[in-house]
């Protein structure tokens, strides 16, 4: 079905006053009320970003009690065991706390669940070997807030628990020595949206201050302050959790810090991904390039090696492990591409596009681990949400699912209402996991669909392109761009300004590139002015395009290209239209360029 192009609305009053009184020009003025921001005050902040805007971290609930706790058992010499999630988000928050237990001489370890054996979250039998070995401490990350019974278990083996977590909560707290969460009922926290590596550094910032005495920390624990703020960078982007307010500041300093002071891991990933050269590093790069070599080791059962290549100082053991996590992700990309065959192939046969208001696919062979994957690009495809189930091809243990959803529905809701064809589920809003039995697929499939079908209106149905204007190629300048470039980090919440140009043509046919041949790099002309431009994975589109020569829409993202240091001004695109055809009776005429 095809997307539906709107013009995102702004008040050109509003427009003007800001750009008067927050002294930036009319792109970023209109950009900036397009988002809600239209205060100068609010502007100014938005745009500058600052570290001293960081809330102290005393003010979420739950910190200055764990820090406390934390520093007495380390003074003691109690063993502390930080328990991670598998993700890139987890792998961060657990680096965070291991730096900052190392920095003041704490007896720390790590332990991260098997994906596939123990699932996300806190195991029971996982608590009860952790307090057989020792264990006198465990801190959670990204993990815990709803893993009640365990907490029980911890309480009855006498072992001191300390959950911080970000994840939706159950329908009873976990009877915790300390909870952290940003969203924590009393919790008057000013924004609830930090990933699981944003809750472990604030955690880590008031175990520096009060190991300190003082908010002025040593240098020694600065420099660790301000790697750790590299690995919130990247928790951050790899979460896709919103990129404003502390996430925005977390991400916009984030960056420098994880490209300079990460470690010689990221270092050798930098090197990996091609990232090296670069002057500097933005959201995209860790969302597209650094996270998914750190997430292909958790979804391969690997999450231990991406912990390790984050905290070692061994550049030879750095190098090896980066080095590693690359072949992952090759061979996670092999596996993703066989499994999206597959379950396209199903989609295709069993799924209506004007009637089925979701997907629930389900397949033996398939790799637990990458269905997440494949499910968030069904899901964009179709613009509905996705379940994918692993089978086991034993058949002798539930089945693992991930769910993905379309942005403005709660697929966690509709799954919590099915809880009953379940044995086991948890995520948020727009991505969730689940383990079911073989012989519950059919009744929850049903269930599922009912509970989306009652949920989900008609209009997120179809997928909307948010346009926030409209442009020609010859505006698509180093200059503009940089221009646009002021309201970065671009993210969740905060996405890359997204233009329209009509009457563009090929100069010459398309052709595709990267790994799989999935996208298409293109050569646009437009009143005689041309442009390099790309589309990831749009190798889908390579028989529908016009020919070289005939024109048609565009809508694509400006962004600028640097390669062997030189920085040119290109085009993401994102969707096309065929000249002739109403791209959306939503759409009204321009009779202005924003760029």
């Amino acid at each position: 079905m095809p997307k539906r192009w709107t013009i995102a609305p702004h008040d050109a009053t509003a427009v003007t006053t800001l750009e008067r009184s927050a002294g930036v020009s009319p792109i970023v003025a209109r950009l900036l009320a397009a988002r809600g921001v239209t205060d100068a005050t609010a502007a100014r902040g938005f745009l500058d970003a600052s570290m001293t805007n960081l809330r102290e971290p005393e003010e979420l609930i739950g910190v200055a009690d764990a820090a406390d706790r934390i520093l007495a058992a380390a003074k003691a010499g109690r063993q502390i065991v930080i328990y991670g999630d598998y993700d890139a988000d987890g792998m961060s928050a657990t680096a965070i706390l291991l730096n900052c237990l190392q920095a003041i001489h704490a007896q720390a370890r790590w332990y991260v669940p098997d994906r596939f054996d123990e699932g996300y979250g806190l195991n029971a039998d996982a608590l009860r070997r952790l307090k057989a070995d020792g264990a006198d401490l465990v801190i959670t990350v990204d993990c815990g807030i709803a893993s009640v019974a365990e907490a029980d278990v911890a309480r009855e083996i006498g072992l001191e628990l300390i959950i911080t977590d970000h994840h939706s909560l159950a329908e009873r707290l976990p009877a915790a020595n300390v909870l952290i969460h940003p969203r924590l009922p009393g919790n008057e926290y000013a924004f609830g949206e930090l990933c699981g590596a944003g809750v472990a550094f604030k955690l880590a910032w008031a175990i520096a201050t009060r190991a300190c005495g003082s908010k002025q920390v040593t240098p020694r624990l600065r420099e660790m302050l301000l790697r750790c703020v590299g690995f919130a960078a990247l928790g951050t982007v790899a979460d896709v959790v919103p990129l404003l307010d502390e996430n925005r500041i977390y991400v916009k300093y984030g960056l420098e810090c994880l490209r300079t002071k990460g470690g010689p891991g990221i270092a050798r990933l930098l090197e990996l991904a091609k990232l090296h050269e670069k002057s500097a590093l933005d959201s995209e790069d860790v969302a597209f390039r650094l996270a998914p070599r750190l997430n292909a080791a958790g979804r391969l059962g690997q999450a231990g090696c991406g912990i390790e290549l984050l905290t070692t100082t061994d550049p030879v053991r750095a190098a090896s492990l980066a080095d590693y996590l690359h072949e992952l992700n090759a061979k996670r990309e092999t596996e993703e591409r066989s499994i999206q065959l597959a379950a396209t192939k199903q989609a295709k046969e069993q799924f209506d596009p004007e009637a089925d208001p979701a997907l629930v696919l389900a397949g033996r062979g398939w790799h637990a681990g990458v269905i997440g994957i494949v499910a968030g690009r069904l899901a964009e495809r179709w613009h509905r949400p996705v379940v994918m189930l692993a089978r086991d091809e034993l058949q002798g243990k539930p089945a693992i699912g991930s769910v993905r959803s379309v942005p403005g529905f709660d697929v966690h809701a509709a799954l919590q209402a099915c809880r009953e064809h379940l044995v086991t589920c948890g995520g948020h809003a727009a991505a969730a996991g689940l383990r079911i039995e073989d012989g519950r697929i059919a009744a929850f499939r049903e269930a599922f669909l009912a509970e989306v079908s009652r949920q989900m209106p008609a209009e997120l149905r179809q997928a909307q392109l948010t346009l926030d204007g409209e442009t020609t190629i010859a505006g698509v300048t180093l200059e503009s761009v940089r221009e646009l470039e002021r309201l970065a980090p671009f993210g969740q919440g905060n996405r890359r300004p997204l233009l329209c140009a009509s009457g563009v043509t090929c100069t010459e046919p398309p052709r595709t590139m990267g790994g799989g041949n999935k996208h298409l790099a293109l050569t646009l002309v437009q009143n005689g002015v041309r442009i390099r431009a790309v589309a990831f994975g749009g190798a889908e589109w390579l028989p529908h395009l016009p020919p070289p020569g005939e024109p048609f829409h565009v809508a694509f993202k400006p962004k600028i290209n640097e390669f062997r240091g030189r920085r040119t001004a290109e085009m993401e695109v994102v969707d096309w239209r065929p000249d002739g055809v109403e791209v959306s009776a939503n759409l009204p005429p321009l009779a202005e360029t924003v760029a």
